[in-house]
């Protein structure tokens, strides 16, 4: 008889026996056959009893017996479409709802224009009442962008709302700019540079954030944030940054320290790993020719006759160590595009010109 038993059958009935097939031979040939037959044929609809005599079987064509077999499957099958569809339909209403309600949340908006973005600033400026945290990457700003944005910080800082802002390096050399922070920081500002910095923001009493939208390269969008998550994480990376960039100090009739020998420094470990002058200018906001100078001199003096020369030499010597004193350098990977060049954010700074 089969040697299939009760579990195989259900789990893989395709696959009859060769006592089966034997039989089913058999049964084609001669009409009928004796039983008892082995179970897998009985199973799979291939022999039934004979109408005639109960003791007796015969063949049934695959075909039919395919079909008695795949019938509760199908019915089963068109039974779960239904119910597949009947949810669709039933959810149908909320999905409307849903996205609706999705379309019209405002934690996030896009901003388009220069215009919208602008007074969009000076609504904020005039509602904040607690703090106000600035990161502006790349160098000094035109001189002719200082007048409006010094008229903004100095009401704000006079009455009595925080102000802080992030620069880089470079604008301590930089007249129009160290004038500008002179007056913000005598009304009660307060300014640091650091040597790299992630992109462009603006975030009013830890709640309303404006960040540069980095989807594509166009300098008139922007991001207006009032997700209070994302803000207050955004607040908490400015203030991670400001206790590690270095105070902006004015002393009467003086200049702040340019932390030259600092960003010398900076300069070489970029060349060291493989960036060019265009590169590591965009990064530092500094001009490819201060670049090319740091190099230059650092050449001379350890008596290299090649750039890769001198990054073998600068690689291998103390030349790169931290000044006494001074914190570790820090790295923004999310400052460089593909190219080594201005991200997009920094391009907008270029463009829009604001100095805050």
């Amino acid at each position: 008889m089969c040697t299939k038993t009760g579990k195989d059958l259900h789990r893989n009935p395709a696959e009859p026996c060769q006592q089966g097939l034997a039989v089913y031979r058999l049964a084609i040939q001669h009409g009928t056959v004796p039983g008892p037959v082995p179970d897998c044929m009985t199973a799979l609809g291939l022999l039934r009893t004979s109408t005639d005599d109960s003791d007796t079987f015969v063949a049934v064509p695959p075909d039919v017996a395919a079909g008695r077999l795949s019938r509760p499957i199908e019915q089963s099958l068109l039974r779960g479409r239904e119910q597949l569809v009947a949810v669709r339909e039933a959810l149908s209403t909320t999905a409307a709802v849903y996205q609706q309600q999705s379309r019209n949340n405002t934690s996030v908006r896009l901003l388009r224009g220069s215009e919208v973005i602008r007074d969009t600033l000076r609504r904020l400026d005039v509602t904040c009442r607690g703090e106000v945290q600035a990161v502006q990457p790349g160098g000094p700003r035109p001189p002719h962008t200082f007048e409006e944005t010094l008229g903004q910080l100095l009401a704000i800082v006079t009455r009595g709302v925080r102000h802080r802002t992030i620069y880089q390096h470079t604008v301590r050399t930089h007249t129009h700019m160290l004038d500008y922070m002179r007056e913000v920081h005598t009304a009660g500002g307060r300014f640091r540079t650091t040597e790299a910095l992630f992109d462009r923001m603006t975030i009013y009493d830890r709640t309303v954030a404006l960040i540069a939208d980095q989807r594509d390269e166009r300098t008139d969008h922007a991001l207006l944030i009032e997700h209070p998550g994302i803000t207050g994480f955004l607040a908490g990376v400015f203030d991670h940054a400001w206790d590690s960039a270095d105070p902006v100090d004015f002393a009467p009739y003086a200049r702040p320290a340019p932390l030259t020998d600092e960003k010398r420094i900076t300069v070489l470990r970029l060349m060291v790993d493989g960036h060019t002058d265009a590169a590591i200018s965009a990064r530092l906001g500094m001009s490819p020719r201060t670049v090319a100078t740091y190099i230059k001199k650092t050449a001379e003096e350890v008596g290299s006759r090649s750039r890769a020369q001198l990054a073998y030499i600068l690689a291998r010597t103390a030349h790169l160590e931290p000044l006494p004193g001074a914190p570790p350098t820090a790295t923004c990977p999310a400052m460089d595009t593909a190219e080594g060049g201005l991200s997009p954010s920094r391009r907008r700074a270029a463009s829009t010109g604001n100095a805050r």
